[in-house]
Formats: C-alpha cells, structure tokens, sequence
C-alpha cells in the first residue's frame, strides 16, 4: 500500500507556502509505475494490451492533481507522462499499408511500459507478501501492555489500509474536476490551517456517522480550500481518528471515526 508522510514544509512569508505548511510527500510505493499499475489493475486491464489512450488520459488527470499539491513531487510523474504520449502518439496516427507491414515486424511500442509494469508487479507481490507475513506473526504473539502505546512511532507516517492512497487521489480530482468554475479576476488563496478543517470533519461525524467524501467540498470553493479539506482528510486517517471505505471503483467515498477514537468523541463534548 503506498504511503503518504505529511511533512511541515518549509516556511515563507507567501501566503501559499504559509498555507502549504503541510505537503504531501510520495514514498517509493506511490512513485509513478505505483500510480500507472493502479490504473491498470483498478480497472482490471489485460496488462498485455493496455488501452493506451484511456490510461494516459486517466494518469495525466490524476498527476494535475498531485502538482496542485505539491509542484516538487511530480517530476517523475512527468517523466512517465511523456513517455506515455509518446506510445499514444504513435499508436493513433495514420499508417499506410506499406510503413504498417514495416511496423508490424518491430516491437509494440507498449512493451517497454508492459515490461516496466510487470517487473513492478513482481516488486509488489514481493512487498505484500512480506506485509501478509508481518501481519500473521503479529497476531501469533500477544502484545504486552506497553506495546499498546505509539512506541514513539509517528502516526502519521502509518499507511492507510481501507482505501488506497489512489483511491482518494482519483476521488480528489473529480471533485477538483467537478468543482472547476470560471477563475476569479484577482488570485485568492486561503490560509485556514489544516486543524481547522480536521475539527470540522470531527464535529461533523458527531452528527454523521457516515460522511460522503463528496459532500466536503461546495462549488463555490476556491482551489485551496479544496486541497485543504483534502489534506485533512489525509492528516486523519493518519492519526487513526477516521476511516473511509469504497465499494467499487470511481464509486463514492465513505468517512467514519475510528471506533474508540477519543477525539472524536472529544469533539461531540
């Protein structure tokens, strides 16, 4: 599962970057082949025959997303973005009989990215059989009392299990897809620190038991006033105060507290 750490940025007086204090940093799992095997295994597609055109499109939505975040973690995004337009370029554009018979005996020019893609499943399956591995000889033992603590490990640099990380990147961009209006004249930027929106999403789930991920954003948003709900919805799963599940692919996102979380239930006080 791909992990997400989110780390103080660096400060400046700009308003953007004091609004940005929290970024969202891509571990190894959630590199760009992380994000193109998650395309293709979501949509369960013959990895032997990707539909290049319909995957591209899906992958450059998802990284304009991510640059909206954090501009400095997309630069491999980038890289494979390229190489993917290139494949697509030359897979729709019009042959004649005579240069088709020439390509027919050269490589598809997918099998770079199907090669790269299987070797990447290999590394995953590796992964999580490790992490399957881990799991059965945690529950083979009992913890003692002072394991039940944090162990001075950072809650927020836990992965998130219920819904992957992919998951609620391509939820975020069709609410950013949804939620596009005609852009102001004059720039406006919000600076609600992250806490806020985090408070308000437990208040809210003292009333709601079940909050559709959707139903956190309005039209009238501005850009960042959606990636800060966003962020604070990432902030936390990290914490373990909340949940979210998904049914089925594109299919919306559901929010709930943690059960036993105290701050939650703090929060109702």
């Amino acid at each position: 599962m791909a992990g997400i750490a989110i780390i103080p940025a660096l400060s400046t007086s700009d308003h953007y970057r004091h609004f940005m204090r929290f970024r969202v940093q891509l571990d190894l799992f959630a590199g760009p082949m992380d994000l193109l095997w998650y395309l293709v295994r979501k949509q369960e597609l013959d990895i032997m025959d990707i539909p290049i055109a319909r995957v591209t499109e899906q992958y450059l939505e998802m990284i304009t997303v991510l640059e909206q975040i954090d501009v400095n973690a997309v630069g491999d995004f980038l890289e494979l973005a390229t190489r993917l337009m290139e494949i697509k370029s030359r897979m729709i554009l019009p042959r004649h009989e005579e240069e088709e018979k020439e390509e027919s005996e050269v490589e598809d020019p997918r099998q770079d990215i199907v090669q790269r893609l299987l070797e990447y499943k290999k590394y995953k399956d590796a992964a999580s059989m490790l992490a399957e591995r881990g799991q059965l000889w945690q529950r083979r033992f009992a913890r003692r009392a002072n394991d039940l603590s944090t162990g001075g490990v950072d809650p927020a640099e836990q992965p998130i299990h219920e819904v992957e990380m992919w998951d609620l990147v391509s939820a975020f961009a069709r609410v950013v897809r949804d939620n596009a209006v005609t852009k102001p004249s004059a720039i406006r930027y919000d600076d609600t620190p992250i806490e806020v929106y985090m408070d308000r999403i437990r208040e809210r789930l003292t009333i709601e038991p079940n909050i559709a991920f959707t139903s956190l954003f309005h039209a009238d948003m501005i850009r960042s006033q959606l990636i800060g709900i966003f962020l604070a919805v990432l902030e936390l799963i990290r914490h373990h105060n909340i949940q979210v599940a998904q049914q089925d692919l594109f299919s919306e996102i559901w929010i709930s507290a943690k059960a036993g979380d105290t701050e939650v239930t703090q929060a109702a006080a």
